[in-house]
């Protein structure tokens, strides 16, 4: 097992010469706009995964799917020659979905602003059907709140007593206690 950063260091070299040679050496008629998004190396060094994108319809991806695969010998030697390593990985061409599913999100994202302006329009000009706070509040009487809706002083002090009664260690009942 390689180091992990080893590991991530060549990725990134791989990732590198990929894009390069593609570009500089393979003269393939069939590769269309390929871009090199990412690679990714085993931990023990054998094989990397080249992910890439092509700009184009469903036959330009098709076709320079076909035209890496033919040159991936030469992608393979050209990784060998630059990164002089002993064991040059297999090299493995996938096709990257990422920047398909940032598409998608996207489009959905611009539906839910499309729902959302059209509930704001929908909002506009209505009305609560009943009160504009619906949560009932307790009814207090207008005889015991005075004009800064405090409580009388008497009234709290009743209810100060009331509590006082519930919690009287004497009213208790008294529970047996164990012979030992």
């Amino acid at each position: 097992m390689a180091d992990p950063a080893r590991a991530r260091r060549l990725a990134v070299r791989i990732r590198q010469i990929v894009s390069a040679t593609i570009e500089m050496q393979i003269k393939d008629p069939r590769l269309g706009m390929v871009t090199i998004t990412d690679s990714r190396v085993t931990s023990d060094l054998r094989e990397a995964t080249v992910f890439y994108t092509v700009y184009g319809d469903a036959q330009a991806i098709e076709d320079s799917a076909k035209a890496l695969a033919s040159a991936t010998g030469v992608l393979r030697s050209t990784v060998g020659k630059q990164t002089g390593i002993k064991f040059v990985p297999s090299l493995t061409f996938v096709a990257d979905i990422v920047p398909d599913t940032a598409r998608e999100l996207e489009e959905a994202l611009e539906r839910v602003r499309q729902a959302d302006a059209e509930l704001a329009r929908a909002r506009e000009g209505a009305q609560y059907a009943g009160e504009a706070d619906p949560y009932r509040r307790p009814a207090v009487d207008e005889d015991t709140v005075d004009e800064e809706g405090e409580q009388d002083d008497q009234q709290a002090d009743d209810a100060d007593a009331d509590a006082a009664e519930l919690t009287d260690p004497a009213d208790a009942p008294a529970t047996p206690r164990s012979a030992s």
